[in-house]
């Protein structure tokens, strides 16, 4: 897969977090880091900086020294108590004097898992480091905040999944245009992860992708065909944007929650007044909330279609 195969091995090969890079690269130079908390989205560089950070503190060795868990799996107690405990009661084998455990998705950590962490942490602060990822802080308890260096990540910006996707590109022998990077970089919001999936699915299509290809690997409808939609429906014509409202749901097997997150987004570049983009992302969320709590989804996007009528 491109994610593994193209994965940063270096501080210098990771993108769009030069920031956070800079000062982890300090701790790691110094030999010396503190318990680290990164927070952020998902496919913005979390796991593989703490590889990276492994590789640079222990060399070629650093599988010895480095143990990954992921939370979301290994979430109960007895994880912390035993796997945990057990490594890094240990010393290092390298000239470093820690250990580093690294647990992904720690958010999904229960309660009482994130009580023992926090001793765990505590206890064994001479012989192990430990890296915690999150998507979301507030779901850490404070004490294991507090204990913590915290890195908030960002999102990718598209000038560095432009770059990621050029460089892919060109050592896989593929051909790719500009419109087609814009149209990866709008469907995964800045994942790099997301964004190589989509790169390597179409590359087994075609060496050549554009941004039709895109489109259609992924199931997404194209923004002028959303765009469309609402100019029809603010026109007045109901029956009209709803028939082709359905169209494109069925043509690219979209949920209502999919073609809303779309509806939602093409509303800023509709050429119609603020107020109007307000009252129709407005609706949109209350719409979004309907579908969640389990309301029909084709009724609600009709509903949706003739608040915009009457808007």
């Amino acid at each position: 897969m491109f994610v593994e195969k193209y994965r940063p091995q270096k501080f210098s090969d990771m993108k769009g977090q030069e920031k956070i890079v800079s000062r982890i690269k300090a701790f790691v130079d110094s030999k010396n880091i503190p318990h680290l908390l990164f927070s952020g989205p998902a496919g913005v560089g979390k796991t593989t900086l703490s590889l990276i950070v492994a590789r640079e503190l222990f060399g070629e060795d650093w599988k010895n020294n480095f143990l990954e868990l992921n939370a979301s799996d290994e979430r109960g107690i007895d994880v912390i108590r035993n796997k945990v405990k057990d490594f890094a009661r240990t010393m290092s084998v390298m000239g470093v004097p820690f250990k580093v455990i690294y647990l992904d998705e720690c958010d999904s950590l229960t309660s009482e898992a994130q009580q023992a962490l926090r001793r765990t942490m505590e206890n064994y602060s001479n012989t192990c480091r430990f890296i915690l990822s999150c998507n979301y802080s507030s779901k850490i308890i404070d004490p294991i905040q507090s204990r913590c260096t915290v890195f908030r990540f960002q999102p990718l910006k598209v000038e560095d999944v432009h770059s990621l996707l050029k460089e892919i590109s060109k050592k896989e022998g593929i051909e790719i245009s500009n419109d087609a990077i814009k149209a990866i970089y709008d469907i995964s919001n800045g994942d790099a992860r997301k964004a190589e999936n989509i790169l390597q699915s179409c590359s087994v299509i075609s060496k050549k992708i554009d941004e039709k290809l895109i489109y259609d690997i992924v199931s997404f409808a194209q923004p002028k065909e959303i765009i469309k939609v609402l100019e029809m429906s603010l026109a007045g014509e109901f029956v009209k944007s709803r028939e082709l409202l359905l169209d494109i749901m069925l043509k690219h097997g979209l949920s209502g929650i999919d073609i809303i997150k779309q509806i939602q987004r093409e509303v800023l570049d509709l050429k119609i007044d603020e107020l109007k983009k307000v009252k129709m992302i407005e609706k949109c969320g209350e719409i979004e909330f309907r579908m969640v709590e389990g309301s029909d989804e084709y009724i609600q996007l009709e509903a949706l279609l003739a608040s915009f009528i009457s808007i």
